[in-house]
């Protein structure tokens, strides 16, 4: 009996061992490769700005089918549920739909003051009555707004409605990847974490972050819609592919905006007292990237 329990009592303690946290054996939640820590030889987070207006990438952005119009698509109908504030990709610090979609406003509408009976009105001057944004023609005082001929004095108003984004000004991608070498597979992978969604603001005459989102969901979404997630091919249309495709074929070109560093700075902000140092830095480090990785296939 004694044997018996002490069998038992082995077994407890191997498993117990085997069960053991191993933080070498994790992976990245936001991977798509799933690639444990002790087979990456080497890692390095990049950030890259990719224009979609740029000639080689209107295959990413033709019209009808432009990358932001899917994914924002997807978030109205809930198929992305989450919109991320900044590129740590965490739950605590997210965008709610409605707060999200805000954002895409870049003029707020105006609030008129409702229309009084009592008060003067000269021409110009603009009211809301019964929901509706009117505005005077004629000096009056007591001339409801949606009388008809021939007391109209007030005529229906669009001026002071909110402006919205159009697709067309989402033209600005930032894509936020882990650059990996796999020691067990012999090469590196270029593992998309999130994309940052930005748009041109003509008011401000500059861009605007919208949100960051995962690429998991992002990939998620773009195998789930290959009749509307399709990147053109401008050569062939015959080879056109999905979008989820084409990143993973690389299809795109981005420039670098920042290697990690202990800092999280910029090129723009390391370089910031020389724009053309700046960048003919992007260069310099897209080139360090392929010397490492080439010397990495030496390893």
């Amino acid at each position: 009996m004694k044997k018996i329990l002490l069998i038992i009592l082995v077994g407890f303690i191997s498993l117990s061992a085997f069960a053991q946290y191993d933080p070498e054996a994790e992976v990245n939640p936001n991977s798509l490769f799933n690639i444990p820590v002790y087979e990456q030889v080497y890692k390095v987070r990049v950030w890259r700005d990719f224009f979609l207006n740029e000639h080689q990438n209107k295959g990413f952005f033709a019209r009808g089918n432009e990358m932001p119009r899917i994914l924002i698509d997807a978030i109205r109908q809930g198929e992305i549920d989450k919109i991320y504030k900044n590129d740590s990709l965490l739950d605590q610090s997210v965008w709610t739909k409605d707060e999200f979609l805000a954002k895409m406003e870049i003029q707020p509408a105006a609030k008129y003051e409702p229309w009084n009976q009592n008060q003067n009105y000269v021409t110009g001057d603009r009211a809301n009555y019964n929901g509706q944004d009117y505005e005077c023609t004629l000096d009056n005082q007591g001339q409801i707004p949606d009388a008809p001929p021939p007391n109209d004095y007030w005529q229906v108003t669009t001026a002071g409605q909110a402006v919205k984004i159009a697709y067309k000004d989402m033209y600005k991608l930032e894509i936020m990847e882990d650059m990996i070498f796999d020691k067990r597979r012999s090469r590196l992978y270029y593992d998309i974490q999130g994309i940052n969604i930005w748009a041109w603001d003509e008011f401000a005459q500059l861009f605007k972050p919208l949100g960051w989102l995962k690429y998991k969901d992002i990939e998620r979404v773009f195998r789930a819609h290959p009749d509307k997630a399709i990147w053109f091919n401008r050569q062939n249309s015959a080879q056109n592919r999905n979008l989820a495709d084409a990143f993973l074929l690389r299809l795109f070109h981005a420039t670098i905006k920042e290697v990690q560093n202990a800092d999280h700075m910029t090129l723009s902000e390391i370089y910031n007292t020389d724009y053309k140092t700046s960048v003919m830095a992007r260069e310099w480090e897209e080139m360090k990237l392929m010397e490492k990785e080439h010397n990495l296939w030496e390893y």
